[in-house]
This record gives structure tokens, sequence and C-alpha cells, in this order.
């Protein structure tokens, strides 16, 4: 029988903003398997990427060697309440896309100006340039950004507006890329709220007034050497919503 997959809050406290601690933490687990790809069929997939880059299907992985920057988008619409997990690895072998830097990703897209919002119907449009999703209405997590010295989380309005909280900039080592790992990302989009986990830590923890509950998820990086395996998407249920230590 399949176990529900849960998301374990393990806050960092010592590192992460006193706003972020103090504030009510809901955690979510896995109810409906909704989708599962393991990255056989590239159909599933729409690609978006700067010259000078690849990427490819391999058996059981996604493999992403970019050098001017790169969004993988799921064909799939999503609805909220969702969980979406997959496991992810940046390389570092000396290769030359290698550098750790930019394991990112936008879920709950939309496109204000195509019909019914669907990104995928405007791929066109798009050569990979990470200006080009400014226009998007998303969530967006740069982890190890700008040369693995941020992590960010940043709400686009589809209006060219994507502001960045303070609290939602970290620069802690602890919250930034290490070679070669194999880290376990979860997103969530549920009751009004957009999480971020790594590795069972809980790093974002967004409560959004006008919450995005549909929309699509993207894999992005820019120059870097990314291998993505386990990619899944659940249904989400509460579990509990306790208020965190301060």
């Amino acid at each position: 029988m399949r176990r529900p997959l849960s998301l374990l809050i393990v806050p960092v406290l010592a590192l992460l903003p006193a706003s972020v601690r103090a504030q009510t933490v809901e955690r979510y687990e896995s109810g409906e398997l909704l989708y599962q790809d393991d990255f056989t069929d590239p159909t599933h997939w729409v690609v978006e990427q700067q010259p000078d880059g690849r990427v490819s299907f391999q058996e059981d992985k996604l493999v992403i060697q970019d050098a001017g920057g790169c969004t993988v988008w799921f064909r799939q619409e999503l609805t909220a309440p969702v969980i979406i997990t997959y496991d992810a690895t940046v390389i570092d072998h000396g290769g030359p896309h290698d550098r750790v830097s930019d394991l990112n990703c936008f879920w709950m897209a939309t496109d204000p100006v195509a019909p019914d919002g669907s990104v995928p119907a405007t791929t066109a449009t798009r050569t990979g340039a990470f200006a080009e999703y400014d226009a998007l209405r998303l969530y967006y997590v740069g982890c190890g950004g700008n040369s693995n010295t941020t992590t960010r989380f940043r709400r686009y309005t589809g209006t060219g507006d994507k502001p960045l909280l303070p609290e939602f900039d970290l620069k802690d080592p602890g919250f930034l890329l290490q070679p070669n790992h194999t880290y376990k990302i979860m997103l969530v989009a549920a009751a009004g709220r957009a999480q971020y986990f790594r590795d069972g830590v809980r790093i974002f923890d967004y409560a959004d007034p006008d919450p995005l509950t549909r929309g699509w998820f993207g894999f992005r990086t820019v120059h870097s050497h990314i291998e993505i395996k386990h990619f899944r998407v659940w249904q989400a249920r509460l579990v509990s919503a306790t208020g965190a230590t301060p």
C-alpha cells in the first residue's frame, strides 16, 4: 500500500528570519497521486532554451545542460491544492556547463495574454531568456542563484512586477547549493499558501492574499548542468496548522 508522502517541517530556526519563524506553519501530506513522470516521453514537456544548451531525456532522468537560460514546462495544467516533488542534482565534474548555481523553479504559472492562461500555448513567444517570464503570473524560487550567493522566493504579478520581500532573500550558506548532492524538492500550492521545502526543510512559506490556484510547473536554470528524477504531482491534504516557535 502506498503511504502518504508527508512534508516534514524541520525549520532551521537559527537561520530563518524572525518574521518567518513567527508564522503559522501549515503541514500537508500527499493524497491522490495525480501525475507521475520519469522522463521517458519528451512530449510531456515543453523546452524553452537559449542557444548552446541542450536538454535530454535519458532513461529515468531529465538532463539540462545550459548556457544562457532554460525552462522545461510540464504540459499538464495543475490545480490547487497540490504538492509537487522531484529529486534534483547540480552536477559539477568540470564539464563545459558545470556550475553550481540556479536550481530554480516556477509553479502555478499562467500567461495573462494566453487563452485560459496556458503557458504551453505561448511557448513560441519565448526563447528561454529569463526576462521573458516577467510577463507571467507565478511563484518562483531561485535556489542558489546569482552564482550560488542567494536563495529567493518571488511572486510574479503578470505585469512585470516581481517584488522581493526581505524575509525571502536568503544568503546564509545553509540555504545555498552543494555540488553533486541530490536534493529532494517539495513545492506546495494549497489554501492560499505557497511553500518550498528542500530536503525536508521548510525554506519559504508565503500566505498569498490573492493566491494562484491553477497553472503550470517549470524547471528553471541558467548556465548549469542539472539532473532531475522522480517527478510527481499529488493532491495536497492539510494535516495540521500550528504556530511556529518564535
